[in-house]
């Protein structure tokens, strides 16, 4: 019986109708929730027509952007929008009180009456915007809220921390000893520090959207077709120590003949001049056993012991034999010590080692840098110049470690075709009223001059035609545009009413697309890393 609850409430689904978390349905929502939905019915108010808009207040990050995500999920979520029979009989032992009628109308409740407006995937999206617009049944509609903000508040958040990374690694990077681009790729190696494993697998997918290249969740790999990367662990430097640790001295080359490999490994030390360098046994030893298992994809993880005196010296030894037998190595990995020193020191390393074999071997071999990389280390390393090819990011991305959550929030902008507004002292609290369409206008240059919000039946902005734009709630604060191109933001997704979903959410690979293509169309002074300047966002006239 347990086995069965594990095996159907717990591990991700890949099926591509259903959501990948199985735990995610409609009882995965806050309490009060289902109350309103029990007093809606009871007060005969549960089929009244509601407009309910998913947005947030504060860029995070201390930036001026977000990028939105987590719409995927959502999408599979009210496909499978139903309350089972298990849901309705724990249901009424928590709320006794409730009109026997009740049940039945619950349990045949689903999305078919419901309307959802959304943004893509991978969109740069701005505060008080509605990200989500959902239309429908009072009581339905309320009761999507909680796992609807569940679903798009993490994946957004890390989307953007993975964005705000990527960015930073390419902001005035200086090569000191190489002239290659400055396209650093990013890794995401935080699956053993995430929240559970449900916020593992999702850091990984939605962190791919940011921008990353890869991970090293294997499960997230397998269900999000993301290239999974890594290397080895220090545990397995530390498991060789002398030589009959190594089992077998063969290794096949690229020929398919068997050959000696750790004979031709210290013949090469012997002609680097290496021998009488006091470099740890152990470690060559685990490099050739590595390359052994690995001779298209050896990367050594090179600061066990000492990254310049003995890691990189049996690596260029393990490396130039591989190159022998019809093998280029790929690079190595530093998790410890000065970053931008050690990578500069490794790089002066295979520059003169290919200078002295006059081969290109080691000279364009990559750098990987992990230890507790966050965008302020990137940043640092940038301006400290580094030889640095790719980040592993692990705590400080899967765990938006400066900033944990995102604060978006659901809330009633129009019932029964009546607008509504939630009133405060705090203007930031103020929500704007009525159902809303969202436009980019951008200019001559492409770039996007400010996000205008519309009532539904007012007239689109028009391209070439003055547009007056207010600020939501400074009456003075107001400006003409007349936009070059005019972006509509919000897309019909599904109608439950005409066969549920009415566009394919973009893949994972076209959401990361279409980030950086939105990304790489802003003024640089709104997304730089530091003291950015706040895109505006207006309301019609």
């Amino acid at each position: 019986k347990v086995f069965k609850m594990i095996t159907t409430n717990v591990i991700p689904s890949n099926d591509v109708n259903h959501p990948t978390n199985n735990l995610v349905g409609p009882l995965l929502t806050d309490f009060y929730q289902i109350s309103m939905a029990y007093a809606y019915w009871k007060g005969g108010r549960a089929n009244d027509q509601a407009v309910f808009e998913l947005f947030y207040r504060k860029n995070p990050f201390n930036g001026e952007f977000c990028i939105f995500a987590g719409i995927d999920e959502v999408f599979k979520f009210i496909s499978n929008f139903r309350f089972r029979d298990s849901d309705i009989t724990y249901l009424k032992k928590l709320m006794p009180y409730c009109d026997p009628d009740f049940w039945p109308w619950l349990k045949a409740l689903d999305c078919s009456e419901i309307k959802l407006y959304s943004m893509q995937q991978g969109e740069i999206v701005f505060p008080r915007e509605p990200l989500v617009r959902v239309e429908g049944p009072l009581a339905v509609a309320q009761l999507l809220e909680t796992t609807l903000l569940n679903l798009i508040n993490y994946p957004s958040l890390i989307a953007t921390n993975a964005l705000r990374m990527k960015i930073a690694s390419k902001t005035d990077v200086k090569r000191i000893l190489t002239d290659r681009n400055n396209d650093i790729q990013l890794l995401e190696f935080g699956l053993r520090r995430a929240q559970g494993p449900d916020g593992g697998v999702s850091g990984s997918k939605y962190a791919y959207v940011g921008g990353f290249i890869g991970t090293s969740n294997v499960l997230a790999g397998k269900l999000n077709d993301i290239p999974v990367k890594g290397t080895h662990a220090h545990a397995f430097v530390m498991s060789y120590r002398i030589k009959s640790d190594l089992k077998s001295e063969n290794i096949t080359t690229n020929n398919g003949e068997s050959i000696n490999f750790y004979e031709l490994v210290m013949k090469k030390r012997f002609e680097l001049e290496f021998s009488n360098i006091s470099t740890n046994t152990g470690e060559l030893l685990a490099f050739i056993a590595y390359a052994q298992s690995n001779p298209i994809g050896f990367v050594a993880l090179v600061d066990t012991y000492d990254t310049l005196n003995s890691g990189v010296l049996n690596f260029l030894c393990v490396g130039l034999a591989l190159y022998d037998i019809g093998y280029q190595p790929i690079g190595i990995r530093l998790d410890s010590g000065d970053l931008a020193y050690l990578s500069r020191e490794c790089r002066k390393l295979f520059i003169n080692i290919d200078k002295l074999l006059n081969k290109s071997i080691f000279s364009y071999c990559k750098i990987m840098a992990s230890n507790d990389i966050d965008e302020a280390v990137i940043l640092s390393l940038n301006n400290q110049g580094h030889e640095i090819d790719s980040f592993a990011v692990g705590t400080h991305l899967i765990t938006c470690y400066n900033q944990p959550a995102l604060g978006c929030v659901y809330k009633l902008v129009e019932i029964n075709n009546e607008p509504r507004i939630k009133l405060s002292q705090d203007t930031e609290k103020i929500v704007i009223p009525s159902k809303k369409l969202v436009y980019r206008l951008i200019g001559k240059d492409n770039l996007p001059i400010i996000d205008l919000m519309i009532r539904e039946n007012e007239q689109p902005p028009q391209v070439n035609t003055k547009i007056l734009c207010r600020h939501p709630f400074i009456p003075g604060k107001r400006a003409y545009v007349t936009p070059s191109t005019v972006l509509p933001l919000l897309q019909l997704y599904w109608d439950g009413k005409n066969g549920g979903l009415q566009l394919p959410c973009a893949s994972l690979h076209d959401s990361q697309k279409l980030c950086w293509e939105r990304i790489s169309t802003m003024r640089e002074d709104h997304i730089r890393p530091l003291n950015p300047t706040p895109y505006k966002v207006s309301i019609s006239n």
